[in-house]
């Protein structure tokens, strides 16, 4: 697995027709590629591509699950660690699904911005990605995309400028976010 030391690092699968699929950004302090290997024998599908200059440690994951003999504090603190951030990973993959599993493109784009900003507590936020990774995060064709947020910010329901969003909350069921 490998931790991103500075920078960052996008974690995509593609098909054979070079459809992109973001899964996650991964900055620095942030561990990729953990569930291939703590899992011997997984077919590996996915691949890690800078998005800036970066620096990457890898480390050995069979090495960090077999417990030194004298059964160290230092070792089951990092084997606890490591479970910790692979259920973060389930947590972040389950948000992803729920994004993506919406039916339409404003649906997709509305779940995704709504769990950002609750996620930081505010409905002025950047978000991670340009808009071409969103498209591909959010498994949406960039054009549709872009005409529906085009769409949202007429209606009044957001404000965007690049990567920074800005969320218009009313009690109105038929428009706006309800929080």
């Amino acid at each position: 697995m490998g931790l991103v030391v500075a920078g960052c690092v996008l974690v995509i699968q593609e098909d054979l027709w070079g459809h992109r699929n973001i899964l996650s950004k991964c900055h620095a302090g942030d561990f990729f590629g953990e569930p291939y290997a703590a899992s011997p024998g997984a077919v590996l599908n996915v691949s890690v591509v800078a998005d800036e200059d970066c620096e990457i440690i890898l480390l050995n994951v069979q090495r960090l699950l077999v417990s030194c003999p004298i059964v160290c504090e230092h070792h089951q603190k990092l084997i606890r660690n490591l479970v910790g951030v692979l259920a973060n990973k389930i947590l972040i993959l389950n948000d992803k699904i729920t994004h993506v599993g919406k039916r339409t493109t404003r649906d997709k784009l509305l779940s995704y911005l709504s769990s950002v900003s609750i996620r930081q507590a505010s409905l002025s936020f950047d978000i991670p990605f340009d808009r071409q990774q969103l498209a591909d995060y959010l498994c949406i064709d960039r054009a549709a995309m872009s005409s529906e947020i085009s769409k949202l910010q007429k209606e009044g329901l957001i404000k965007t400028n690049r990567n920074h969003f800005e969320l218009t909350v009313c009690n109105d069921t038929d428009s706006g976010i309800k929080m």
